[in-house]
């Protein structure tokens, strides 16, 4: 550390303060030094600081982000524990117990007002909610841990979208910036796009160069294996390295916790990466920009989950990351990673939750309404309803209304829904929104459809079934139809009324 005391040989006054400032708080039982102390330290400080999960300095004890419930649309900010800490994830518990939560705005740690909130519609794009606006993301579908805490990341889906076109302080044209991010590295796809950086303030894609953000998926132009990679979004081209092509040097990500990390100045940038529970960062690319991307257009906006045009069929989980003024050094970077390596200690959560399903096991699924108890969820060919079943139903009824429990196909840690009467075939939430029974086609995006998180019944009885791919969704009976729901908007299925009822489900034995 004390050799970056030293700026072109002679002793730094100024650096030596700022060092001093991350030692004191390394000693005499206090935080340590957050990823964004570190960075200032080195000369490179954050302007933009978002994270659910923890303080990203060690003094930080104000808002991370806000939820919304769905009962009555309050909201809260959840904070972190004690300064420099993990986030408060028994008051968001506590808050969101027997309803649904949505996350509303991710706050700017670095005092500028950099918060992330719903992303408007854009030129490649509109999302699903009034006005064009894309989805809120659910505050419980990314469970982690830190430090053995329990905390909750930002999951990602298909038409979710958060941004800031009115961000401060951030790189515009051809001036330095960094960026690291704490990502899932099991959850994604190759839709365009899953970024989080520096974007178009317009919401369209104005050219080539006008963004610079860290994309994570298996789109673009490649690297070795099959994906996922880490790759630089810098508008109409996904880089993996040093041109347009693939990169055999950009290796497929297999950890379940990632750092990723862009970084550009004039004529050049890095692409860097590593696992996030162990280890240190690998340079996947480090050296000139590709063509077109000589010089930058950067224009300053800031985006998670989509891109510059409001692309949003990406899909990821966000736990934490930032932005900085300049371009950090390999040094800072390696300290930013041994500290979310040895202070963050990420680790998995279970995601499942309420009454035991056992996998193996023959359950039949009956709606609690009061309208509708004698209803069980059953299928005829692809269709899902549900239909009264009794001791005197036809043999072939109690065979759609039964169901074998299978470890999550998607996601091992949920389950899937196997038909008894058509072996091989599985409920999957359509996009249509709609729960429908087809054949597995072991593709990745057809199990993921038909993954689905048990929790305890929003009823205060029973349990509901929550969509893997689409956490905000239940599985919900509507006119005896079945639907992956949300709370409110915008469908008619998706309507307040009664939802706590119609998406809680007693689990029995299955008929057949």
């Amino acid at each position: 550390m004390y050799r970056d005391l030293f700026v072109h040989g002679k002793f730094s006054v100024r650096r030596a303060v700022q060092h001093a400032c991350v030692l004191a708080v390394s000693v005499g039982g206090l935080v340590a030094a957050g990823p964004c102390d570190i960075y200032g330290s080195h000369g490179t400080p954050c302007i933009a600081a978002h994270s659910t999960t923890r303080a990203l300095y060690a003094k930080y004890s104000e808002r991370l982000y806000q939820v919304r419930r769905g009962s009555d649309q309050a909201t809260t900010d959840i904070l972190p524990i004690s300064a420099g800490g993990v986030a408060d994830s028994a008051h968001q518990d506590s808050f969101c117990a027997l309803t649904t939560c949505l996350i509303t705005v991710i706050y700017d740690q670095s005092g500028r007002g950099n918060h992330l909130t719903q992303a408007p519609a854009g030129g490649a794009a509109r999302g699903p909610e009034p006005g064009g606006f894309d989805s809120l993301s659910s505050a419980v579908g990314a469970p982690v841990k830190l430090g053995g805490k329990k905390a909750y990341g930002v999951f990602i889906s298909p038409s979710d979208g958060y941004r800031n076109n009115a961000a401060v302080g951030t790189a515009s044209g051809d001036e330095p910036q960094g960026i690291y991010a704490v990502l899932d590295g099991t959850h994604y796809n190759a839709g365009c796009c899953f970024d989080y950086g520096n974007a178009e303030r317009d919401n369209n894609d104005s050219g080539d160069g006008k963004m610079e953000t860290i994309y994570f998926g298996d789109g673009g132009y490649k690297g070795s294996g099959s994906g996922p990679w880490i790759q630089a979004d810098l508008e109409n081209g996904l880089i993996p390295g040093p041109a347009e092509a693939r990169n055999d040097g950009n290796p497929t990500i297999s950890a379940r916790f990632v750092t990723a990390m862009v970084k550009g100045k004039p004529k050049y940038f890095a692409i860097r990466g590593g696992d996030a529970s162990s280890g240190a960062l690998s340079t996947i690319y480090s050296g000139a920009r590709p063509k077109k991307y000589e010089t930058m257009y950067k224009q300053g906006a800031i985006l998670l989950g989509i891109g510059g045009d409001n692309s949003n069929s990406g899909q990821g989980t966000f736990y934490e990351g930032a932005m900085t003024s300049g371009y950090p050094s390999d040094e800072a970077e390696a300290e930013v990673q041994a500290d979310i390596v040895d202070k963050a200690k990420y680790a998995v959560a279970p995601l499942a939750g309420g009454p035991l399903l056992r996998a193996g096991s023959r359950v039949s699924l009956r709606a609690t309404t009061p309208c509708c108890t004698t209803r069980y969820v059953a299928h005829s060919g692809a269709a899902v309803r549900t239909e009264v079943v009794s001791s005197s139903s036809s043999g072939q009824l109690k065979r759609e209304a039964s169901w074998v429990v299978r470890d999550g196909l998607g996601f091992s840690g949920c389950v899937s829904f196997e038909s008894v009467d058509a072996p091989g075939s599985f409920v999957r939430l359509s996009p249509e929104r709609r729960l429908a029974v087809h054949p597995d086609d072991g593709s990745k995006g057809f199990r993921e459809e038909a993954t689905f998180c048990p929790e305890a019944g929003l009823a205060g009885r029973g349990s509901s079934l929550r969509s893997w791919k689409y956490p905000t969704r239940y599985w919900r009976h509507f006119n005896n139809d079945m639907y992956g729901a949300g709370n409110g908007s915008p469908a008619y299925f998706d309507a307040h009324r009664v939802f706590n009822e119609d998406v809680t489900w007693e689990v029995g034995p299955g008929f057949a």
